[in-house]
């Protein structure tokens, strides 16, 4: 059997707040192996948001893991340094975030925000990256790219800025890619829309996914692909 691309044994977080202490995942424990799509489902506050930024080192200032192992590609995340989390980020382990208006530049041009990725951390030429930007545009399915990648994030649609997240997850050809409720925002024939580009890009690149979503329906038509045999995982620890 293949080893697990993402191996989460036992993780908990907490936060320090002024109140005190308060856990906000307690023993999240699951596999994602290549090829696979995972759904995490939970309500509001369960801490399906907070679980994936554990996972690529990404949590805010006041939260830290106490306990559990996370393991990407064979390397133990957990005890990893900040250098070796960073790159494993965007190579290895990618994030399509929730709000593209909150995670994309407002004041930099899409195209180079996708090319951003390929200049730094594949060591690309600046042309080499301006033109893998725009391949990605057109495998993400945005029009006209040469044009849209010289518009800002606030001068696209909804359904175009989650396109360009989605771009820039891809940028580095990782193998694991984490969504934290990508469609949320959108209306229904939009999200649908990302739904389907999110599975053909698992089927047809070989893209393992961790999908995060509140809707179960969501999560039944993204993660339906999925090798494994539980391709749902529930968080129901509610914060204390």
């Amino acid at each position: 059997m293949t080893a697990p691309l993402l191996r989460v044994e036992g993780l908990e977080v907490e936060f320090n707040l002024a109140r005190g202490v308060l856990r906000a995942v307690d023993g999240a424990s699951f596999e994602v192996r290549p090829g696979d799509a995972l759904g995490i489902v939970g309500e509001s506050g369960s801490g399906k948001t907070i679980t994936l930024r554990a996972l690529v080192g990404l949590l805010p200032r006041t939260a830290r893991i106490t306990a559990g192992t996370v393991e990407i590609d064979g390397v133990d995340v957990t005890a990893a340094g900040e250098e070796r989390r960073r790159q494993l980020r965007g190579r290895t382990v990618s994030m399509i975030f929730q709000e593209p208006m909150t995670a994309l530049n407002p004041v930099m041009r899409v195209g180079d925000q996708i090319a951003e990725t390929p200049l730094v951390r594949l060591g690309l030429s600046r042309r080499a990256a301006h033109v893998r930007a725009l391949e990605l545009m057109r495998l993400v399915g945005i029009p006209d790219p040469v044009r849209r990648a010289e518009a800002y994030p606030h001068e696209l649609s909804g359904g175009m800025r989650q396109r360009v997240m989605i771009a820039i997850a891809l940028s580095a050809d990782p193998k694991l890619i984490l969504c934290d409720e990508p469609t949320t925002a959108l209306d229904v024939t939009i999200q649908d829309q990302i739904l389907k580009l999110l599975g053909a890009l698992q089927r047809d690149l070989g893209v393992s996914l961790v999908f995060v979503s509140h809707d179960l329906a969501v999560i039944a038509q993204t993660c339906q692909r999925g090798s494994l045999d539980r391709p749902v995982w529930i968080m129901t620890n509610l914060a204390a």
